[in-house]
């Protein structure tokens, strides 16, 4: 085909234009295959990491299973030996478990023993209350400073001052005093199954003269002296007191000062039950 001077401008244009469409064709190309690579690259590194992670969790659950067959292996060690011990336990003879019977009897006993032994502390502690709530009751009228009852350890105290009991330096008990004894008296009549002590106890200022030769000889005669009266005047047997004197060596407060040797020098009734009847107590009805 001849073409004519004419034509060339449009065939010259044809073939521009092609070119153009091949060129973006390429380019456009070009970027989809470089997206699609660096997806690619993307997974890549996901499943390297992916397989890192699997092999870690591999190594884990291998040393686990070796963990737990140890176990197994000490645990089945274990069970022969306890088999063996239940074995050696299954030929206790007869004599051995009569002695564990026997045992566990005596177990029993003492249990009984030991709540007979509370109940009876118990009963007496009841006892000592009332004691003392009957002593109290007598006594509301004398002034607190003059005269303590109070309960340590199982033992009813009374502690009466010398002031309200003796003069100064004397054994002689004062007329108010016999009034005040007369009262403890009437108390301690109404429980005939228990014995008392009657305590005298003094400073540490020494003493001498006509009549008293020193403390010991001060406290034991001002103890003797309320026994007495106790006995004569108020009649109670003889048999469930006892007098002795302390002399300066039980104080209760500091011998220092005129307030502590004041509590020192004292008169105290100790009253305590039988033995016999408190192991009565113990004894069930």
């Amino acid at each position: 085909m001849k073409l004519s001077r004419n034509s060339y401008p449009e065939l010259l244009q044809v073939l521009l234009c092609s070119v153009v469409m091949v060129s973006c064709v390429s380019t456009k190309r070009y970027k989809t295959l470089e997206t699609q690579y660096r997806t690619i690259q993307n997974d890549d590194t996901k499943c390297n990491d992916a397989l890192k992670t699997a092999q870690s969790s591999v190594t884990d659950l291998t040393n686990q299973n070796n963990s737990l067959l140890s176990q197994i292996d000490y645990l089945k060690k274990n069970s022969n030996q306890v088999l063996g011990a239940l074995q050696d336990m299954s030929v206790l003879s007869s004599k051995q478990a009569e002695s564990v019977k026997q045992s566990l009897e005596d177990i029993s006993q003492k249990d009984k023993y030991i709540n007979n032994l509370q109940s009876a502390i118990a009963r007496k502690d009841s006892l000592n209350m009332i004691l003392v709530t009957n002593l109290k009751s007598s006594l509301s009228d004398v002034n607190d400073k003059d005269i303590n009852i109070k309960v340590e350890k199982g033992v009813v105290y009374i502690d009466i001052s010398d002031k309200l009991l003796f003069n100064s330096g004397q054994y002689i008990v004062t007329k108010e005093a016999r009034v005040v004894l007369g009262k403890i008296a009437q108390v301690l009549n109404s429980h005939s199954d228990i014995e008392f002590l009657v305590e005298g106890h003094t400073d540490s200022v020494p003493i001498h003269n006509a009549c008293i030769d020193d403390n010991w000889d001060l406290s034991v005669r001002r103890a003797t002296s309320v026994v007495r009266i106790l006995e004569n005047e108020y009649k109670i047997d003889p048999a469930r007191m006892t007098a002795s004197g302390h002399s300066k060596f039980a104080p209760i407060a500091t011998n220092d000062t005129d307030e502590g040797r004041a509590l020192n020098r004292r008169t105290r009734i100790v009253i305590l039950p039988q033995l016999d009847q408190f192991f009565k107590l113990m004894v069930k009805k």
